[in-house]
């Protein structure tokens, strides 16, 4: 049975599957935002500042994440949380103290969660910390290492070194924790060779997740300004697609899958608050900088606490929201009530064009449910778009019944994902709004 304007009931098990995501009034997944680092990446365009060790901003900050929890908890917002992240900025710079008392916190409010990610740098990876986060009740760590070549590291801005990442990685794994870590490809210095090289360094240590970016100059960063205008033959396109092809290749010799465009895993080591992203769950994000998507259900839950948001225009199916808040300001002790905002409103077909972009990241595809979904809001809309991309070779229909990403597919996101969300073009301009 066809919806549209976010009314109407669903007709199949898997229709009925999604749907519950469209009408779940709490998050499936919570992102708390921590904006301190010991210094600036060159490439790095994330909210977060060089925070020197110790500086009482950092306990305040805290405290207000903590505070907000409570608020969240009491509205029922957190009652469904089944993963928890937290990310920056360098978590791990909090130290032992602080970031165990923050991972305890969330445990308090979410009950349920079953995988709790904290992400970490070497430098500040220290026993004390992997104790804390152990005690506390974190089940994985996210470790930036990006690469395992002294020269590239430095090139990067990056203050650890290739051996103080490998070590903190095995002590990781010897606490007992999921260990993730993050390298950047066409960077700066890299040839094949030491890309090879980081690869199997990493795989040697026998973590259980990779994930493998190409580097993206970001306007504003130090290091754009520092190529300017310059021909980079180390960030070509083709360099980029080469080297994310010999990830592929090694990690997969290894035993890793590939899950989504970015991201591998050993068997039962996929990230689940990674999947809660790209499969249409509602999440909420504290802290500056931070992001959160909630169904309208969701919004006016938050509004009853957050008298500064403002209604969501008719139509509303999704809400996409961003803390606006500084770090400083959420110090001061805000709570939700004086929280600023950036605001996106998403009709029903917005919010499924969207979700059918986010499902072509995934290895296993866009799930047949909600193709279904999709089916009857576009009608031969869908039809049209999924022979355009089968077309051109971006995507393929499985057996179960998923639009698949090819390689070609996975080299031309882009093109793959801009297909797909424009099957929402008729619809009108996403409204976009601020809180006050």
């Amino acid at each position: 049975m066809a919806r549209s304007g976010g009314e109407g009931l669903l007709s199949s098990d898997g229709d009925a599957a999604w749907s519950g995501r469209y009408r779940q009034t709490g998050a499936s997944a919570l992102y708390l935002h921590v904006p301190f680092c010991v210094s600036k990446c060159a490439y790095c365009d994330f909210p977060s500042w060089a925070t020197r060790h110790g500086d009482p901003l950092m306990a305040s900050y805290v405290e207000t994440l903590e505070g907000q929890l409570s608020e969240l908890r009491d509205l029922g917002l957190l009652s469904d949380v089944g993963c928890a992240y937290l990310g920056g900025g360098t978590p791990s710079l909090l130290g032992a103290d602080l970031l165990g008392r923050l991972v305890a916190c969330v445990w308090e409010s979410c009950p349920d969660v079953e995988e709790f990610s904290c992400e970490a740098n070497p430098e500040s990876l220290s026993d004390q910390v992997l104790d804390a986060l152990v005690a506390s009740g974190a089940s994985r760590v996210s470790v930036g290492v990006q690469s395992l070549c002294d020269a590239e590291l430095r090139e990067l801005g990056r203050v650890h070194t290739a051996d103080q990442a490998l070590d903190r990685l095995r002590a990781a794994l010897g606490r007992g924790l999921d260990v993730s870590a993050d390298l950047m490809c066409a960077i700066p210095l890299q040839t094949d060779q030491s890309w090879l090289e980081s690869l199997d360094g990493l795989v040697r240590t026998g973590i259980g997740h990779v994930s493998v970016y190409p580097l993206t100059i970001e306007e504003g960063t130090a290091l754009d300004r520092r190529v300017g205008d310059e021909d980079l033959a180390w960030n070509d396109p083709d360099v980029q697609a080469s080297r994310m092809g010999m990830a592929e290749r090694v990690l997969g010799e290894a035993g890793f899958s590939r899950y989504e465009v970015a991201s591998y895993a050993m068997p039962g080591k996929a990230c689940r608050h990674n999947q809660t992203y790209w499969t249409g769950q509602p999440y909420l994000g504290l802290g500056t900088g931070a992001s959160g998507m909630l169904t309208t259900l969701g919004y006016v839950a938050l509004g009853e606490i957050c008298n500064q948001l403002p209604p969501a225009p008719a139509g509303t199916e999704r809400v996409r929201l961003s803390v606006t808040s500084s770090r400083q300001e959420i110090a001061c002790g805000r709570g939700l009530r004086d929280l600023a905002f950036d605001l996106e409103f998403l009709t029903w077909r917005q919010a499924l064009a969207e979700d059918l972009m986010l499902g072509a990241r995934l290895s296993a595809g866009v799930d047949a449910g909600l193709l279904a979904l999709a089916g009857d809001a576009f009608g031969p809309a869908l039809d049209a778009c999924l022979g355009e991309v089968e077309g051109r070779g971006l995507a393929r229909m499985t057996e179960e019944g998923r639009l698949a990403p090819t390689e070609k597919g996975w080299l031309l996101g882009n093109e793959l994902y801009g297909l797909l969300w424009g099957l929402a073009s008729d619809d009108g301009e996403v409204k976009s709004g601020r809180s006050l």
